[in-house]
């Protein structure tokens, strides 16, 4: 008699409504960030007149949620409370707080709401990563159609931001000076904030009808714990050590190109004008193309997935970051013609950036942790990547612009040849250290 095992049914199609569903979750929760994090250097610093300094302050607190969220968000979300009201509650309140930055004019006042918002915000991230992976028939197959929406949302808020401050907040008239137009522009980004606001209750409201995610039992009552015990081994140890120097690397960009675009939107002739009339101005509506480019590299995703190992795909990310920096760095001493064109090559990079090494961590993340701590395990690479990293990256980049200036201007070649090195040490750091091969647990 023939005992062979029949081979595993292929799991079932990803349900029209919980796709719905869980795309329009991932759209709102990016919405709600990207219509206010590319332009906060520069309303900071250009309309609110703080220094680099005190804009590194406020960029650091806004990680510490993600540093507080594995201790609180994912051990109530794995242990006590369902995952779906838990966000509920976060984003009607974080809607509240973020309105209100619109209007604060004062570095403390600043300060402590952008605190108070990141307690609350930060966890929210993670948590929507553990449910939508808690509820997704095949991981590989079915994460990235719903993730992508996330990037749509970014997409979607960046031009809508860089539409209205090209329509309501840029005057026109022969006598006006381009520093003018450009103070106007940048006082009207405080508008990115009430949108984020109205966004973050409209997210508040839809999450009681995300799929019922309720906590789970675990061998360990604090999940926390337990997924501390499962992140020593690797793949994942390699993988958390080098997310704090890449999220330092990722801060660079966030921190820094919105106003660097900007001084090239700012001449608005010929090939210049017409990107703005696609994409607005600021800058922020510019860095789009490079959501526009994670949603062409997490289409294809399900296929890279399955085809190339890990490791492959973490390396492709870190050299995009490298040569993101380079053309960063070097594109501003190409011919005149040239420049613009190869900044949005730069800015393009963004896709093989986060989706073959952010997203392809948070892949590995769940599929090498337990499933009754993976909101936990989650939470701690959230920390890891959007607290340490951020904290300690806001300070590094901000602190470079004053390291990079030259007779008080900002020396764009030096200060984003900085990252690029890192990017290629962390690539050389995970060709050693990182294992080979696709997954050391089987796809549960």
């Amino acid at each position: 008699m023939n005992h062979t095992p029949a081979p595993a049914s292929a799991p079932p199609p990803l349900a029209t409504g919980l796709n719905a569903r869980l795309s329009l979750m991932m759209f709102l929760q990016y919405a709600i960030w990207g219509a206010w994090l590319p332009l906060l250097w520069p309303f900071l610093t250009g309309h609110r007149h703080l220094s680099a300094s005190q804009v590194g302050d406020i960029f650091a607190v806004g990680a510490v949620g993600a540093i507080i969220a594995p201790f609180i968000a994912g051990q109530i979300a794995d242990r006590y409370f369902a995952t779906e009201k838990f966000l509920g509650l976060s984003h009607l309140l974080g809607g509240v707080l973020v309105w209100q930055l619109a209007k604060i004019e004062t570095y403390s006042g600043f300060l402590g709401f952008s605190l108070a918002y990141s307690i609350i915000y930060s966890p929210t991230l993670s948590l929507t990563n553990s449910l939508a992976f808690h509820h997704l028939p095949d991981r590989d197959r079915d994460f990235g159609r719903v993730r992508v929406w996330g990037t749509v949302g970014w997409i979607a808020v960046g031009i809508a931001i860089g539409q209205w401050l090209l329509y309501q907040h840029t005057p026109s008239g022969p006598d006006l000076t381009q520093e003018f137009i450009s103070a106007r522009q940048t006082a009207g980004m405080a508008d990115a904030f009430k949108l984020s606001g109205a966004l973050g209750i409209l997210m508040g409201a839809f999450c009681f009808f995300l799929p019922q995610t309720p906590p789970q039992k675990g061998q360990n009552r604090s999940a926390t714990n337990e997924a501390l015990g499962e992140i020593r081994h690797q793949p994942l140890i390699t993988l958390f050590l080098l997310a704090v120097p890449v999220s330092c690397i990722h801060q660079f960009y966030f921190v820094h190109t919105a106003g660097f675009l900007g001084t090239y939107q700012a001449q608005a002739k010929g090939f210049i004008e017409a990107v703005n009339q696609i994409v607005g101005v600021g800058g922020g509506g510019l860095m789009t193309i490079g959501q526009m480019s994670e949603i062409a590299v997490l289409s294809v995703m399900p296929l890279l997935a399955k085809r190339c190992s890990r490791r492959a795909l973490l390396a492709a990310g870190l050299s995009a970051y490298a040569l993101r920096m380079a053309l960063f760095a070097y594109g501003p001493g190409l011919p005149a013609d040239w420049v613009l064109p190869s900044l949005i090559v730069g800015v393009a990079m963004h896709g093989l950036c986060f989706g073959c090494f952010i997203f392809v961590a948070f892949m590995i993340v769940d599929e090498e942790t337990t499933g009754d701590v993976r909101a936990s395990a989650q939470s701690l690479f959230n920390l890891v990547i959007v607290g340490l990293g951020i904290i300690v990256g806001s300070k590094i980049a901000t602190g470079a612009a004053d390291w990079a200036k030259v007779k008080g201007v900002v020396d764009y070649q030096k200060l984003f040849s900085a990252p690029m090195w890192a990017a290629l040490a962390c690539l050389g750091l995970l060709l050693i250290f990182y294992p080979s091969g696709k997954r050391s647990r089987p796809i549960r």
